[in-house]
């Protein structure tokens, strides 16, 4: 504590600076994972539908829900499939 105690004024905006590069650099680092990981994708909202919800859809909604779901289960099976690779890999 004698330590805090025998620095000069001022000394906390560099804590404080620090303390937000870090912010930062964790952000940056979080957006490229997910840009990386599929998670921008606008259309997830579809995912929530399926056949039982054509009487309460428009048409264009409807079909834009099918060709969703048909497009996130080929990404969950290449998902998957690469899961399943490094599990193999890491046990050999």
């Amino acid at each position: 504590m004698d330590f805090f105690n025998n620095l000069q004024d001022g000394w906390t905006i560099y804590l404080w600076l620090v303390a937000g590069a870090g912010i930062i650099i964790a952000s940056i680092i979080a957006i490229r994972w997910a840009a990386k990981n599929d998670q921008f994708d606008e259309d997830i909202k579809y995912v929530v539908f399926d056949e039982d919800d054509k009487d309460k859809m428009s048409a264009e909604d409807f079909e834009k829900a099918m060709e969703v779901n048909k497009q996130q289960e080929v990404l969950r099976d290449k998902y998957l499939k690469e899961e399943a690779e490094r599990k193999q890999a890491a046990r050999k």
